[in-house]
């Protein structure tokens, strides 16, 4: 990082380029790194031996409509959870380490459920693998000095579940994170507002369910890709465990950056960390 932080001081304007240190911007660069190179499925199909893109075609048709239903029940749960029964408590000082490994290891007992049951097993075995995977997130976001009594920062855990999936929405010319996460802004600012003026007692508000299909659009990618490495016989209960254990760990780090950038961003200003952010991108992709 030593050679590169020059670099990043030339591509910040003058006046900006100060207010990030150097231990700062070396978080911003992980973040970079994770946001930016999500790595599921290159990393299922080094797992499996075979592009993820053909064991996606290899599903039966059932699957799809399969996958879709699970994944917007599973989109559906979380922010349920996400807005009712999340731990909120402010962690002491000194005892902010999310627990990762202990969510990775009950994400892959599921995925050990869904490896040895296949298809038929994802509406069971999803719903519960989201919501580990949120209650991780939410982990993670505290561990960042996140507010989970904020209920925007709450749905900001379930949008992390969009992340590493391109959509539509996306605009190839933007930083691939800054272009996702506009995308769905308005619709969480909106939501969250619903929400601190209602509660979920208009759970059905348009609002809340135009969230839900959106989030589940970007999911259903990776569901797809999940499903389809688990669904390969060779694999069984244990290659479901590995795969679920990989997909858990992928939208960890989704979080961890997101949640980085977010923190910095709360102590220099949204603007100074987007500068930043893109300057350092643009040194990675060199």
């Amino acid at each position: 990082m030593a050679r590169a932080q020059p670099l990043v001081g030339e591509l910040i304007p003058a006046g900006q380029a100060g207010t990030l240190g150097p231990h700062e911007l070396e978080q911003l660069r992980q973040a970079v790194r994770r946001l930016e190179h999500p790595s599921f499925g290159a990393r299922v199909a080094n797992l499996v031996g075979a592009p993820v893109e053909r064991l996606v075609g290899f599903l039966p048709r059932r699957a799809h409509a399969l996958i879709a239903a699970a994944t917007r029940k599973a989109i559906g749960a979380a922010l349920r959870l996400s807005l009712t029964t999340l731990d909120t408590r402010v962690p002491a000082e000194g005892a902010r380490k999310s627990s990762d490994w202990w969510h990775l290891g009950a994400t892959s007992a599921t995925g050990a459920f869904g490896g040895a049951f296949g298809l038929t097993a994802l509406a069971i075995e999803l719903p519960l693998t989201t919501t580990i995977m949120l209650r991780s997130i939410a982990d993670i976001a505290r561990s960042e000095g996140a507010d989970l009594n904020d209920p925007a920062v709450r749905l900001e855990c379930v949008r992390v579940l969009a992340m590493g999936g391109p959509s539509s929405a996306d605009d190839a010319a933007e930083v691939g994170y800054y272009a996702a996460r506009e995308a769905m802004s308005r619709m969480v600012a909106d939501a969250a507002t619903h929400v601190a003026r209602h509660g979920l007692q208009k759970e059905g508000a348009p609002v809340l369910v135009g969230l839900v299909k959106a989030i589940a659009e970007r999911y259903s990618i990776q569901v797809s890709e999940k499903a389809a490495a688990q669904w390969m016989p060779v694999l069984g209960a244990l290659g479901g465990a590995t795969v679920n254990a990989v997909f858990t760990d992928h939208f960890q780090s989704m979080a961890r950056g997101h949640f980085v950038v977010r923190r910095l961003e709360r102590l220099h200003g949204p603007e100074t960390v987007r500068v930043a952010y893109e300057a350092l991108a643009r040194l990675m992709e060199d």
